[in-house]
């Protein structure tokens, strides 16, 4: 019995070093917006990916870390699965959220709000929130990307009310949102502006300035001959082509 229970200890002992490994190349990659995976990864490849190479210079400067990582861990134990390294990067995730409604407490806040499709083609709404810190600094921060059926007023609006739930947060708390000015986001009868505005009325809607200026600069491009043809004269473009800066539907 005895023999067993060091046994589990022992076991308990490279596991852990074995984990704390796979965390610290975890955090490194993180830090520098590093991708994980490499095209090939099988023990004959060259370059396995950074998660991997990474854990391998571990080996290479601390022993007792090369005992217990990669070859010399169990097939079914090595902790560099997809899977294990995402559950980490939700762990690290979930702590910068952590920090980040610490440091915004019980104070009133803006929200970002825009939808775009991934590589995959799935519709996406990525949120930010705005607010001023305790030393009076205006702060931007991401706190989620949430994948929709569709990018309807209700659909987006059902995701914001999901995302609030789950951080406890509270729409009564918004003192401003920030769109893109599409029609499904800003427009004044039925837009999620005004579905918001709806429940809070604090909730001032500001235009995203990013896209006023895009605008400015096609209706300057546009009523602008000179201009419209140096931006033309720029980039080649053929007989049936035009800048996008200078099309009437842009």
């Amino acid at each position: 019995m005895w023999h067993l229970i060091k046994k589990t200890e022992k076991n308990k002992k490279k596991y852990r070093i074995r984990l704390s490994a796979s965390v610290i190349a975890t955090k490194g990659l993180l830090n520098g917006a590093l991708s994980f995976r490499g095209h090939d990864e099988s023990e004959t490849s060259l370059y396995r990916g950074h998660f991997i190479e990474l854990l391998k210079l571990f080996g290479v400067v601390n022993e007792e870390i090369d005992k217990v990582i990669l070859s010399n861990a169990p097939r079914n134990n090595q902790m560099t699965a997809p899977s294990i390294q995402k559950e980490i990067c939700n762990c690290f995730a979930a702590e910068v959220l952590k920090k980040i409604f610490y440091e915004l407490g019980d104070d009133v806040f803006s929200i970002l709000v825009d939808e775009s499709r991934d590589v995959s083609k799935k519709e996406q709404m990525a949120m930010v929130l705005r607010y001023v810190d305790k030393f009076g600094f205006v702060k931007e921060r991401f706190v989620g990307l949430v994948h929709v059926t569709e990018t309807t007023v209700l659909s987006l609006k059902k995701a914001i009310d999901e995302l609030f739930a789950h951080y406890n947060l509270s729409l009564s708390r918004i003192r401003g949102q920030g769109y893109d000015g599409a029609s499904n986001m800003s427009s004044e009868f039925n837009g999620l502006k005004a579905l918001i505005l709806k429940e809070n009325s604090s909730a001032y809607f500001v235009h995203c300035f990013a896209h006023q200026l895009q605008l400015v600069v096609v209706a300057l491009a546009n009523k602008h001959h000179q201009l419209q043809q140096n931006v033309t004269s720029t980039l080649p473009t053929t007989k049936n082509e035009q800048h996008p800066l200078c099309s009437k539907s842009n």
